[in-house]
C-alpha cells in the first residue's frame, strides 16, 4: 500500500471548526495548527480517533513553549471514538497543537473525506459511561484508553494504589504515562488523575513504588518514592532507557520528579522495569532490573546511588523473548492450606515476551535464596536447557508484580490480563485491557520440590463472584450461553493436566493466535476447581491456586 504525505492547503475549502476560541489553520506541506485562545473556558478538546489511521505527531505548545509531544491516530475515513485532551493545565495560555498528518489516499474519495479535522470540538464534558459489552464487571480497567503493565503498586492506610502503563490518547499502545487507580477492597476501583507524565527524559515505562519510612532518599519520612524507566525514542536507534525517580509526600496522590534524574543507566538497550525494596537484613535498598535476557541486582543506601551486586539468569529458564517486569520477594510455604510458621523461600518473578507456555507473554518464576547480593536457585536442573516454571499457564496473564507494604506481610500480586500477540486487536474500543483478580502467592511442596501457587486474595471470598466444583477424577466443565458459545475446562487425571479450550467461544476472529488451548501440568491430584467468570475473562484455580489458567473470552453473551 502506498502511503505519502499530502499538503493540507487544499483543506482551506473544507468546513473547519473556527470560532473566537478555536481555529484550525492549514499550513504548507503536511501540517495544521489547532489554536485554542487563552480565554477558552471549556474543559476538553475532543480529538476524533480512527484506529486504522496512521499516527499523527502532535506538538503541544503553550505561550510559545513546547510542553510535550504526543502521537494520536486522528481520524481520516471515519470516527471510531473520541479521546479528551485536558485543557485545565493550560488555562489562561495561548495553546497551539501542531499536527503533522500522514495521509493514505489509496481507495479514498479525496482530501475532504480523508482528514476529519471538522470533527475536532471543544466540550465541557467527556462521556466515560460504559459502552462496551465486554467491559469487566469486577476487574480493574481504565476509564478509557489503553492500559498494559501494572506499575508502582503499594498499600497504605487502608488503600491499595495501582499505577499502570496508560495511553490517554487512544485505545492502542503509545504515549506511556502512569495512570492511577485506588481501592479499599481490590474489587471496586476509583480512577485518579494521571500520576506521572512524560518529560524531557522520555515517556514513562514500567517501574515500582516503595514506602521510604526513614526518609533515606532525602524526600522526608514516609515519602512514597517511584522508580521508573524513562524511554526516550531516538530515530534510527530506538528507545534509550534510563531509570528515574519521582516522590510523593501526600500518600501517592501527586508526584514530584527528582531533579537529579536519571539515577541509573546501562550500556544496553533493553534496560527497564526497576523494582526496589528495603532489605531489613542488609539495612539497605535492593533493586532488581531487567536487562536484555537477564536480571541485574543492585544495592543502595538512598535509592539514588546504586551499586551493581550481581547478575542472574543467562543460562536458566525460558529465553524465548526479552525478560521484563521482575519482582523478588520472600514467599511463605503452605501445607494443607495453612502457612507454616517462619518457613519461606525467595521467589524471583520474571515476565517474558514471547516464549510463554501458550505462546506470547507469560510469567515464569525461580525459587531460591537471596543474601542481599546474589540470587541463587535451589535446583538448577529445573531451569536448565530452556526449562521454565510458570506462575499461570493461561494465555492472558503477564507483567505480574506485587503490592509493596501489603497488609499482614501478604504477597499480593496483579497481572495485565492480555497477551502481546493480539493486545492491540481485541474487540473493544472505548478501552483496552483489564487486570487479573488479585492473587496471594504461596509455595507448596510436592515430592521434595517447591512450586509457586496463586490463590484468589481473601477480599473475593463470599462475594458471589466465583463458582466452586468438588471433583474426583477426570472432569470436563463446560461454560456456555444460549448462543452456543462454549468454554471447556478439562482435567485429565491420568495425564495430570488441566486444559482450557476457548476455540469455540464467541469472537476468535481477530487473531489466529487467539483460538487455542492452554494446558497446565498438575503436580498433584486435583480435588477442587474455583472459577471466576467475568464479561470477557475466565480464571481457573485448581486446588485453590496450586495450578492456574487465565484466559480472555469474547462471547456473544455472558457465560454461565
Amino acid at each position: 500500500m502506498k502511503r505519502f504525505l499530502i499538503s493540507l492547503t487544499a483543506l482551506a475549502t473544507m468546513s473547519l471548526p473556527s470560532s473566537a476560541q478555536m481555529k484550525i489553520e492549514t499550513l504548507a506541506h503536511d501540517h495544521c495548527n489547532i489554536r485554542i485562545a487563552s480565554t477558552e473556558k471549556s474543559k476538553y478538546l475532543l480529538l476524533p480517533i480512527e484506529e486504522k489511521a496512521p499516527e499523527a505527531d502532535i506538538r503541544v505548545i503553550a505561550n510559545n513553549d513546547l510542553q510535550r509531544n504526543i502521537k494520536v491516530r486522528l481520524a481520516q475515513g471515519k470516527v471510531d471514538y473520541y479521546v479528551p485532551f485536558l485543557l485545565d493545565e493550560f488555562r489562561g495560555k495561548e495553546l497551539v497543537l501542531t499536527a503533522m498528518l500522514n495521509i493514505d489516499r489509496t481507495n479514498r474519495g479525496g482530501v475532504g473525506s480523508e482528514v476529519r479535522l471538522k470533527d475536532i470540538k471543544l466540550s465541557d464534558s467527556f462521556d466515560v459511561s460504559n459502552k462496551e459489552k465486554f467491559r469487566p464487571a469486577y476487574h480493574h480497567t481504565p476509564e478509557y484508553g489503553w492500559m498494559n503493565d501494572p506499575n508502582g503498586m503499594f498499600y497504605l492506610d487502608g488503600t491499595y494504589h495501582l499505577f499502570y502503563q496508560y495511553n490517554p490518547y487512544g485505545s492502542m499502545w503509545g504515549n506511556m504515562n502512569w495512570g492511577h487507580s485506588t481501592s479499599t477492597d481490590l474489587i471496586n476501583w476509583k480512577h485518579e488523575p494521571i500520576a506521572i507524565a512524560p518529560d524531557a527524559h522520555g515517556t514513562i515505562f514500567s517501574g515500582s513504588c516503595v514506602l521510604d519510612k526513614e526518609g533515606t532518599a532525602g524526600f522526608g519520612k514516609n515519602a512514597i518514592v517511584a522508580m521508573y524507566t524513562s524511554a526516550n525514542f531516538v530515530p534510527g536507534r530506538g528507545d534509550i532507557q534510563t531509570q528515574s525517580l519521582a516522590y510523593s509526600t501526600d500518600g501517592g496522590k501527586t508526584f514530584t520528579k527528582y531533579n537529579g534524574n536519571p539515577v541509573l543507566t546501562a550500556e544496553i538497550a533493553d534496560f527497564r522495569d526497576p523494582n526496589p525494596f528495603w532489605n531489613e537484613d542488609l539495612k539497605a535498598w535492593n533493586l532488581i532490573m531487567s536487562a536484555g535476557q537477564e536480571m541485574r541486582l543492585y544495592s543502595s543506601p538512598d535509592l539514588k546511588e546504586w551499586k551493581e551486586e550481581s547478575r542472574f539468569g543467562l543460562n536458566l529458564g525460558g529465553h524465548g523473548g526479552v525478560w521484563e517486569c521482575p519482582d523478588l520477594m520472600k514467599v511463605p510455604v503452605m501445607v494443607n492450606g495453612k502457612y507454616v510458621n517462619g518457613k519461606s523461600k525467595w521467589v524471583l518473578l520474571c515476565n517474558i515476551n514471547p516464549g510463554g507456555p501458550a505462546g506470547g507473554s507469560a510469567t515464569q518464576y525461580f525459587v531460591g535464596d537471596f543474601d542481599g547480593h546474589k540470587f541463587t536457585v535451589d535446583d538448577e536442573s529445573r531451569y536448565k536447557d530452556g526449562k521454565a516454571l510458570w506462575q499461570d499457564y493461561g494465555k492472558d496473564h503477564y507483567a505480574t508484580v506485587s503490592f509493596y507494604n501489603a497488609p499482614n506481610n501478604r504477597k499480593t500480586v496483579l497481572a495485565w490480563m492480555s497477551n502481546w500477540e493480539y493486545a492491540n486487536d481485541v474487540p473493544t474500543r472505548q478501552f483496552r485491557s483489564a487486570n487479573s483478580i488479585a492473587r496471594d502467592l504461596f509455595l507448596y511442596e510436592v515430592k521434595g520440590k517447591l512450586y509457586l501457587g496463586s490463590r484468589p486474595s481473601p477480599e473475593y471470598d463470599g462475594k458471589g463472584l466465583d463458582k466452586t466444583y468438588k471433583i474426583n477424577g477426570s472432569t470436563t466443565i463446560t461454560l456456555s450461553n444460549a448462543e452456543g458459545d462454549e468454554f471447556k475446562i478439562i482435567y485429565d487425571q491420568k495425564a495430570m493436566t488441566l486444559t482450557c479450550d476457548r476455540s469455540k467461544c464467541g469472537d476468535v476472529s481477530f487473531s489466529q493466535n487467539f483460538p487455542i488451548n492452554s494446558v497446565a501440568p498438575v503436580h498433584r491430584r486435583l480435588t477442587s476447581l474455583r472459577i471466576f467468570i467475568d464479561n470477557s475473562s475466565v480464571e481457573v484455580f485448581g486446588n485453590n491456586g496450586e495450578v492456574v489458567l487465565t484466559n480472555l473470552v469474547f462471547p456473544k453473551s455472558p457465560l454461565k
